[in-house]
């Protein structure tokens, strides 16, 4: 369960005060990062060996968004290393890296009583209970949130080691010392005397740490000069190499001697499933056939290969019993009985509420169905049992729940399991689930040998949780200059936040989460729902619908379908009151300035002509956390469907550390958005999915991608992260300029139903 004994006995003691020892008793924890021969440890964040490499540990998983470049990057600038020497090691499970700033974020879902107590990402609640759960989980663009500060105090520490270590070589102060491309220098008479860092770091590493590390000046920073021209990024991502050519190992490239691989099938999505009829005997005498493993909710085939193994179980055919299969039909149903008679929690209210009640002038509804992750990369995990212990070779987003997972399922405690975090062929939010972690335990246990499991595409689609179904219902007051006074969302959802909390940290199955949230508000579910503009009256109302269909995170979330509610309605209040859509947007945003530079620099990026009739341009812009972004689409729609010509972008993201990352994550987040703008969506009857191949989920193709322009605003506030900002945002861009081009309004997602 998400709320336990210990969190009741936390929030109670912070109620009275008395918790004070517990959040701030002193911590020591072991070294995770573990010296090889030759090589020295500076905190657990650096290694620098005789030759002169510094490895840097990342404790994120890398799943495309550059996480192991952008941490070294940071480190090496600290430190003054050479680039050219940099390494990256991932490191295993580990207190000392607990991310604090997503578990302050996530606060509603571990400590649902009195959440406020631990948001504070720097307070002692968070971190107290992080380090207890070693939550070091990558999700919601928090890396560098989390550990930039970390990671570079480690770095300044190594350098005034590093020139202590020279300085004493040489009889000078310290201080007078500099570090730069992989070298310490003193520059002084009779000359400038170098040391590389191989050769100090045995005797630096022996030197005592300052009690505050002498940050430089100057935190990591690329200007969007650096590469206007065409030049060769300047820190080329760590990463690339490997994967053009083919090095790179994903966890479906492990290989262990004497290991066996399993195939799997799934029940129907529903309650109380069980395997009913399988032909056992078909599989005898198929070659390479080892035997079958029958878990809950599933059966396996395992044989010498991948392929005997699925080719078995496809001539078992098993199938399995499940009570109340999930049919979309019926989730449509309670969407709509939710909208209509459903309580209304009001998450949101700023200004005269009595602007906002009752029947409004506009009243417009929005749909958006569940859609799936598509990744590349289906789910795969390998596992070895010997001697009560167990060894994980798996690539997740949570690897203490998915530890924690693997241990329940064979009776170990979770010490007795070891993960060896894999990197991840696209997750887009897929791999904080780890039911096939579980499995793969169960099969390494009953088999007695390794066994690696990988799910085929088609179960992928099955097993796999969707984004949850929204239905929103946007009205408007409008002002007598056709501005707006008042603003009301109500929003039918099921709590689908609650619903992974539960799953995350309290190890619920799916349906145990559904049934346990239930009718629960869930401010994270809604999360972008308030406007950026400036709005007399405000309300955002989540309606918990009571669906059946379990659901999960997906890239962008809530921001994926807010942003296309918001972004969607503002325009059709511009157009009715006879105003153009970008100077109706910027007159409501005084108090936002950053975003209007975003919507301005996005009209000239984009050749903004007003999105008149027939003109096929439609904007949207939209905010996450310090992140802001602006997006010009020109699309239209002809006999071969929808075609999106062009998106041009501007993003506020402050500080750019890196900024062929940055671009790449906002140019992957406007094509991941324009998949789901598309396509990618998901229905289900008698339980199972409709579509189980990626060729049927009307994914854009490279000949349908746009011509994608993507510049950013010069700022020096804090990091914000890009990668979700072009999903939330090209869903409505993309809308409104299908209307500006077809007189049709599209609100649905995906844009498959005509409204007029």
């Amino acid at each position: 369960m998400a709320l336990t004994r210990r969190g009741i006995l936390i929030g109670v003691l912070a109620g009275s005060g008395l918790a004070l020892g517990y959040v701030v008793r002193p911590r020591r924890f072991p070294l995770p990062l573990q010296p090889a021969p030759g090589e020295f440890a500076f905190d657990a964040w650096i290694k620098i060996g005789k030759d002169g490499v510094v490895s840097v540990a990342v404790p994120q998983v890398e799943m495309g968004q550059g996480v192991t470049t952008l941490i070294p990057q940071v480190v090496a600038h600290e430190l003054g290393a050479d680039w050219r020497q940099v390494a990256v090691e991932t490191v295993p499970v580990s207190p000392i890296y607990a991310n604090l700033a997503l578990a302050a974020r996530w606060a509603p879902l571990w400590m649902p009583l009195a959440p406020s107590l631990a948001e504070n990402p720097h307070g002692m609640l968070a971190r107290r209970w992080a380090e207890d759960r070693a939550f070091n989980a990558t999700a919601d663009g928090m890396s560098i949130a989390a550990y930039e500060a970390p990671a570079r105090a480690a770095a300044a520490s190594a350098r005034a080691m590093l020139m202590k270590a020279a300085a004493a070589r040489w009889g000078v102060d310290w201080q007078d010392c500099e570090a730069r491309d992989g070298f310490v220098v003193h520059k002084g008479a009779p000359q400038t005397r170098h040391l590389p860092f191989g050769a100090l770091a045995e005797e630096a590493a022996a030197h005592a740490p300052p009690s505050t590390p002498p940050l430089r000046a100057d935190a990591m920073a690329e200007k969007q000069e650096r590469n206007s021209a065409g030049a060769p990024p300047r820190y080329p991502r760590l990463d690339q190499l490997s994967k053009v050519d083919g090095s790179w190992t994903f966890a479906g490239d492990v290989r262990l001697p004497g290991m066996l691989h399993a195939a799997i099938r799934h029940a129907p999505l529903g309650a109380d499933a069980s395997l009913f009829a399988m032909r056992e005997d078909a599989a005898k005498g198929t070659k390479g056939f080892v035997r079958v493993v029958k878990g809950e909710g599933w059966v396996a085939a395992v044989a010498q290969d991948w392929w005997t193994a699925e080719t078995a179980l496809a001539r078992m055919a098993p199938r399995f019993k499940v009570t109340g299969p999930i049919d979309s039909n019926a989730v449509d149903a309670a969407l709509d009985e939710a909208m209509r008679t459903g309580k209304a929690h009001r998450i949101y209210a700023a200004g005269d509420m009595a602007l906002i009640e009752g029947g409004l002038p506009l009243q417009l509804r929005y749909e958006v169905s569940p859609a799936v992750h598509a990744t590349i990369e289906t789910a795969s995990a390998t596992a070895r049992l010997e001697h009560g212990r167990l060894e994980l070779w798996i690539g997740t987003q949570a690897p203490e729940a998915t530890r924690e997972s693997a241990a329940r399922a064979v009776g170990l405690s979770i010490a007795d399991v070891v993960l060896y975090p894999m990197p991840l062929g696209g997750s887009f939010d897929r791999r904080l689930e780890f039911a096939h972690a579980a499995q793969v335990a169960i099969l390494a246990k009953e088999l007695g040998q390794p066994v690696q499991l990988t799910w085929s595409r088609g179960e992928e689609m099955r097993a796999g949780l969707p984004r949850t179904p929204v239905v929103a219902v946007m009205a408007a007051r409008p002002d007598a200059e056709g501005g707006v006074a008042g603003w009301r969302a109500r929003i039918a959802a099921p709590p689908a936040a609650l619903q992974f909390g539960r799953r995350l940290f309290g190890q619920d199955s799916p349906e145990q989460a559904v049934a346990a949230v239930a009718g629960k508000a869930d401010p994270l579910a809604l999360e972008g729902a308030v406007p950026p503009y400036a709005i007399p009256a405000v309300a955002v109302d989540h309606v918990p619908a009571r669906i059946a269909l379990p659901v999960g995170r997906l890239r962008g979330n809530a921001h994926s379908y807010t942003a296309f509610f918001n972004e969607s309605f503002i325009d059709e209040l511009a157009h009715k009151a006879g105003r153009e859509p970008l100077s109706y947007r910027i007159a409501m945003l005084g108090k936002d300035p950053r975003l209007v530079e975003c919507l301005q620099r996005a009209a000239g990026l984009g050749q903004w002509g007003g999105g008149g009739d027939n003109s096929g341009q439609g904007i949207a812009c939209h905010v996450i956390g310090e992140g802001r972004i602006a997006v010009v689409a020109s699309a239209r729609r002809d006999e071969n469907g929808v075609r999106v010509d062009r998106l041009s972008a501007v993003s506020d993201i402050g500080r750019i550390i890196n900024l062929d990352i940055a671009r790449q994550q906002v140019e992957g987040g406007l094509v991941f958005g324009l998949g789901l703008v598309l396509g990618c969506s998901m229905r289900y009857e008698e339980g199972r999915p409709l579509t189980e191949r990626l060729g049927e989920l009307a994914l854009p193709v490279l000949a349908d991608c746009p011509t994608i322009e993507v510049d950013f605003v010069q700022s020096d506030a804090d990091p914000a992260d890009p990668g979700e900002l072009g999903v939330a945002a090209v869903a409505p861009a993309v809308a409104n300029a299908l209307y500006s081009a077809t007189g049709v309004r599209f609100r649905r997602l995906p844009l498959f139903d005509e409204e007029v």
